[in-house]
């Protein structure tokens, strides 16, 4: 798929968008002759999802990585929903971050201070990092500003979402040979893009075979179906409610792990953590 292609899909009214992520939901469930799962956050991108699956195939269970980072209100949402596996990480969060170092920033940049900061790299190596070749590989250059994570007095890493996420799902996956519908979107972060254009909603020949039949749906979409259908969802984002034209809720925009960094220096006041002190002051710490 190209650019202009997916360009095209997320300018499609939404009841076609629907019809579109049903029909790419029945072609992965056929596929895998029923033995799928959807990944369930608690998040309001997989409450939509898990509800428009359920309403092709109301037994598809829902898989809820339990990481003890969640916001309070998502896990007593993800309690009020039936069929629901829960896993837990092996290690805890505290463990990780002493082991590994924080995430902070995004999975690139963090992923690249710990390697320029712990691997015995060539000179040439090291140049690549800081300047960026994306043709070799090391995507763009480490901003300026990031730089001085280099001599920060605390770890640096990327490795605390395979750790708390990745591998209970991985884990989970091999025991019971499911293949997961996944409710991320294209138009989320670069990654995501570049994973929507090379591969669509349905990777079924990838190295782990995934489903993504919200690739194309933007966070608008999202938020008009659980409006339009009046959809339960957790507490946390409070109420939709339109301003300047658009959607938003009147409370956090994004769940996701409590303290992970990423992202946060593109928030504008009051960020995910400024918020936090005031909404959950005593998980804030």
């Amino acid at each position: 798929m190209d650019y202009a292609e997916l360009k095209d899909l997320q300018s499609l009214p939404l009841k076609y968008k629907v019809m579109i992520t049903k029909q790419r939901i029945q072609e992965w469930y056929e596929h895998w002759d029923g033995q799928v799962y959807v990944s369930f956050s608690g998040g309001k991108d997989s409450t939509v999802l898990l509800n428009i699956v359920r309403e092709l195939y109301p037994d598809v269970p829902a898989v809820f990585v339990d990481t003890g980072l969640e916001y309070p209100e998502i896990r007593d949402f993800v309690k009020s929903i039936d069929n629901v596996v829960w896993l837990r990480p092996k290690m805890t969060f505290k463990r990780v971050i002493e082991k590994y170092g924080y995430p902070v920033v995004s999975k690139e940049t963090s992923e690249r201070v710990y390697r320029l900061r712990h691997y015995n790299l060539s000179e040439r190596v090291k140049k690549n990092y800081l300047e960026g070749d994306p043709e070799r590989g090391f995507g763009p250059k480490l901003a300026l500003r990031w730089r001085i994570l280099l001599d920060a007095p605390f770890g640096v890493n990327s490795y605390c979402c395979n750790v708390m996420k990745k591998e209970p799902i991985y884990r989970y996956e091999k025991e019971t040979g499911r293949k997961p519908i996944i409710g991320t979107m294209a138009d989320e972060s670069r990654m995501r893009l570049q994973n929507y254009l090379e591969h669509g909603c349905n990777s079924f020949d990838s190295k782990r075979p995934r489903s993504i039949p919200l690739g194309f749906w933007t966070e608008q979409d999202v938020l008009q179906y659980l409006r339009d259908n009046n959809l339960p969802y957790a507490e946390c984002y409070g109420r939709i409610c339109k301003r300047g034209g658009k959607l938003i809720t009147t409370g956090v925009n994004r769940t996701g792990c409590m303290f992970c960094m990423f992202g946060v220096h593109l928030e504008p006041e009051p960020n995910r953590f400024q918020m936090m002190q005031v909404t959950h002051p005593k998980e804030d710490g």
